[in-house]
């Protein structure tokens, strides 16, 4: 576990607290829908329009709770986030009934949004500009990690398939959310932004951050190819077994926690921080590429053409999110972090929104064709970011020049 963290200091905290954190996420990633259908008897329609709907507030209230974190000083909202969250996650324990079920859901996916913009604005606040690119790659390989451990207790809760073990689970995750609070109280103090340092809501002002964030959410599109899109690629258009699919995912998550810090090297500025997404669009592409040519393969070329695109996808994924986070943190004003960071995540949201069905429609039923198309998609989408970040750049010193020094 050592070599996950960072050295001590605020950076070490703030991996730690991440760890808990997605150890509960992790096993409620792998619980919840089975837990709706299973023990609360809902259909799978009602699971379907619940995890919608709750998305779609968690959308709009996406910037409102990311200025709401720099109004009131990102701990703060941190703090209270993981408290109500874990209060949320406890009542999920004597909902029997779809309404509630979805009022639950919804505020849950509110309490969380609320806690993760916080907690990009704190990571703003505590660490030096030069160092968050490194600080987020080290918290995401490890995060991944501690993902991997919550799916594993997840296989161990389906696997006794009782009710009280489901239930044992979600009191376990909101334990994790309880400790993610309480540990929040040991961080340094970011403070809060007064309203005059800028208007409410500049971001929706910023037209190259806007357009940055619509691009990097299409850009991180990508991950729905391993979870939705391989699945049935394999099972419908290669010769390889079933179990490939998830082969794919255990080398992805593998990858990611090995090579995560060391592809953020190199990105310490806004141009770096481009150019990363750039090549890692590239990569993806590349993958795209090579999955193409796995249509109707047999099952050892299947095998072997699904593994290089694996690892081909792994390295534009961590180089691209290095050169995501870099941009997010450079553009946006040290007064508006929350906000900013909250508009970003909003961008991933809307792609992934949109992406399974255009992905699987394109794919499934075009075949290679379909992998062809999104290479060209996202190699396009990597090409466009340096010029609409060099945009964001001169925009950011037009306005700093225009400002008069206080």
């Amino acid at each position: 576990m050592r070599s996950l963290l960072p050295p001590p200091g605020p950076a070490r905290l703030l991996t730690v607290i991440t760890m808990v954190m997605t150890l509960g996420q992790g096993l409620w990633m792998a619980l919840s829908a089975i837990y709706a259908v299973t023990v609360l008897h809902l259909t799978s329609g009602q699971l379907g329009l619940s995890v919608s709907v709750a998305a779609a507030i968690v959308l709009l209230c996406s910037i409102p709770l990311g200025h709401l974190a720099d109004r009131a000083g990102p701990r703060t909202v941190q703090i209270w986030s993981f408290l109500v969250l874990t209060v949320l996650t406890c009542a999920l324990l004597f909902v029997t009934h779809f309404w509630p079920y979805l009022v639950v859901v919804s505020a849950q996916g509110i309490a969380y949004r609320s806690g993760r913009s916080a907690r990009k604005a704190m990571i703003a606040g505590l660490v030096p500009s030069a160092n968050r690119v490194t600080v987020l790659a080290q918290i995401r390989a490890a995060s991944n990690a501690s993902v991997s451990v919550g799916a594993c207790l997840a296989g161990l809760v389906l696997a006794l398939g009782s009710r009280e073990a489901y239930q044992a689970a979600v009191g376990f995750i909101a334990v994790t959310f309880l400790i993610t609070g309480l540990l929040t109280v040991k961080e340094p103090s970011v403070p809060p932004v007064p309203a005059s340092a800028g208007p409410a809501l500049a971001v929706l002002r910023d037209v190259p951050f806007l357009t940055f964030a619509a691009l990097d959410g299409l850009l991180t599109t990508h991950t729905v190819l391993l979870d939705v899109v391989l699945p049935l690629w394999v099972l419908r258009h290669t010769g390889a077994p079933r179990w490939m699919s998830a082969a794919i995912l255990l080398l992805n998550t593998i990858l990611v926690v090995a090579v995560q810090t060391r592809a953020a090297r190199g990105v310490d500025d806004p141009t770096s921080a481009a150019r990363a997404s750039l090549q890692g669009a590239g990569c993806v592409a590349a993958a795209c590429l090579v999955f193409a040519l796995s249509d109707k393969a047999a099952l050892v070329p299947a095998c072997l053409l699904l593994a290089v695109g694996a690892v081909a996808h792994a390295l534009g994924e961590v180089r691209q999110a290095a050169g995501s986070w870099g941009i997010a943190f450079d553009l946006a004003p040290d007064h508006a972090q929350g906000q900013y960071q909250a508009t970003h995540a909003m961008g991933a949201d809307i792609g992934k929104m949109i992406a399974p069905a255009v992905f699987i429609w394109l794919v499934l039923g075009h075949g290679a064709l379909g992998w062809v198309a999104l290479a060209v998609a996202f190699a396009a989408l990597g090409t466009a970011m340096p010029p609409v970040v060099a945009r964001g750049l001169r925009t950011r010193s037009a306005v700093g020049e225009a400002t008069p020094a206080g």
